[in-house]
């Protein structure tokens, strides 16, 4: 199965995940989208209002499957070798998913404060291709 990634690309921390991801990865399950690329957000019915809820996971098989927010960051972690283990030991334990969920927020609206923005969009090692063209 393939996922498309749908990150912030001027975000630090987001790009910082990206890459990581991509040395983890390599291209097998995910390929990148950054929220600053209009045209192929529009490809997949996505406004700039859905990326304010934070990163999007999108299924390329079923593109109506999708995950936002933290929900993508557990389902990216389960695709990951021997991600499924940790996720679920999270999701397990009372009141873990909630807090989680309150810090992705925080984190989500402050992350240029926190952490910094990019002066250039980050171009994935591994762009989606939607339609036939590679986003670069």
């Amino acid at each position: 199965m393939s996922y498309y990634v749908i990150y912030d690309g001027n975000c630090n921390l987001c790009v910082t995940l990206v890459q990581l991801l991509e040395t983890l990865d390599k291209g097998e399950r995910f390929s990148y989208l950054s929220m600053q690329d209009e045209i192929a957000l529009n490809q997949l019915g996505i406004t700039a209002q859905d990326c304010e809820q934070g990163m999007i996971l999108i299924d390329a098989e079923a593109l109506d499957q999708r995950w936002q927010g933290s929900d993508a960051a557990e389902e990216i972690g389960k695709r990951l070798p021997l991600g499924s283990l940790f996720v679920e030991a999270y999701r397990s334990l009372p009141g873990l998913k909630w807090s989680g969920d309150r810090v992705y927020a925080q984190i989500r609206d402050n992350r240029y404060a926190l952490f910094g923005k990019r002066d250039r969009t980050y171009q994935p090692a591994y762009p989606a291709c939607l339609s036939d063209h590679c986003r670069l």
